[in-house]
């Protein structure tokens, strides 16, 4: 197994960012390697389960670990085929806008195939 760790500033208010992040309908307009979401819950929480449709009708199997609405934390684990991945996300305040950390753990062949799009997404998700 190898991590990668992504971080990103932008305009966008923290509490903004963090509303994107947990609402998974939202995650559509912010990373563009997602084309839809299966989810029967409109908020993510421990247990959250669902489908992430990508490029091609391609999807990837999820589960939400856990969620920590006071520190804006949450980590997940997806399932492509036998690829699997953890992700961890943080956002934080910053003055003009925020921050977030994306930390990636999985096979190294899939985090560098993923390190680009995810750079791309989180760009996006910080925009004001």
């Amino acid at each position: 197994m190898a991590a990668v760790t992504l971080r990103a500033e932008g305009r966008a208010a923290a509490e903004d960012v963090w509303l994107r992040y947990v609402t998974p309908a939202r995650w559509p307009s912010w990373s563009p390697q997602i084309m839809a979401v299966r989810v029967n819950d409109e908020r993510i929480r421990p247990g959250t389960r669902g489908e992430i449709v990508s490029l091609f009708g391609v999807t990837a199997a999820f589960v939400v670990e856990s969620v920590d609405e006071e520190r804006w934390r949450w980590a997940w684990r997806v399932r492509l085929g036998p690829v699997r991945l953890r992700l961890r996300h943080e956002v934080q305040h910053r003055p003009g806008g925020s921050a977030t950390t994306l930390r990636i753990e999985g096979p190294a062949v899939a985090l560098a195939v993923y390190a680009g799009p995810a750079r791309w997404a989180l760009g996006r998700l910080l925009r004001g």
